[in-house]
């Protein structure tokens, strides 16, 4: 599915999110950066949006991990666009089988990501596997709103509108029903921060992003 769209991938993200993705991306920078992380790894990176982010915080290495190789190969003609090759490296992995030793990172970054594992706790378990102790997880995913109106407003957009635009302009009729129905099953908000101390991650908090459409969570190993 996610090979299908990848020509499209990054203007449907900007465009159905109105853009407001460039600035929940940022905050999870901003966040990061406080860490001072050497070493990266950026899981379910796509097209390498987050790790391109990442940059501006300085690391030495920067790996970016995903499935879809169509995905991949999309984000490697940017970083060639950027000049940023040497920094960033893309790789073909799968996140619950991830393909280096255990305390290689001294961060690990997730953006919308974790809700399309098969096994939600094998792939934090890799995730932790691979970080160093004391290193941070930093996950951005979509969540829940809660208050009115964004509730019923985002309800509405999700379940008709995403949908109906992502088929126009991707020409696939799957991926964006997928999305809204993978938001509305992902165990959100205190649920799922229960999940990561489940799998031995400490210090587990979250931001709300947008009254609440998506969430930061941070934890330490």
């Amino acid at each position: 599915m996610f090979d299908d769209i990848s020509p499209k991938y990054d203007f449907l993200n900007h465009f159905l999110s109105f853009g407001i993705d460039y600035l929940w991306r940022k905050k999870l920078v901003k966040v990061l950066e406080s860490y001072h992380p050497d070493t990266v790894l950026d899981v379910a990176t796509g097209t390498g949006d987050l790790a391109i982010a990442i940059a501006s915080v300085d690391p030495q290495k920067i790996v970016g991990i995903d499935i879809s190789e169509k995905m991949l190969e999309v984000g490697r003609q940017k970083l060639c666009s950027k000049g940023m090759d040497q920094l960033i490296t893309l790789r073909h992995a799968d996140a619950e089988k991830i393909p280096f030793s255990d305390n290689t990172f001294e961060a690990i970054t997730v953006a919308f990501g974790v809700r399309n594992f098969e096994n939600l706790e094998l792939g934090l378990k890799e995730m932790r596997r691979v970080l160093r102790p004391e290193g941070v997880m930093l996950i951005l995913e979509f969540s829940h709103p809660h208050a009115f109106p964004m509730k019923q407003f985002y309800g509405i957009y999700s379940r008709y509108i995403i949908p109906l635009m992502g088929r126009l302009i991707s020409g696939n009729s799957k991926a964006y029903t997928y999305l809204p129905e993978s938001v509305a099953a992902f165990p959100s908000g205190e649920n799922f921060l229960a999940i990561l101390e489940s799998q031995g991650m400490k210090k587990a908090k979250l931001i709300k992003l947008s009254m609440g459409i998506a969430t930061i969570y941070i934890a330490e190993k």
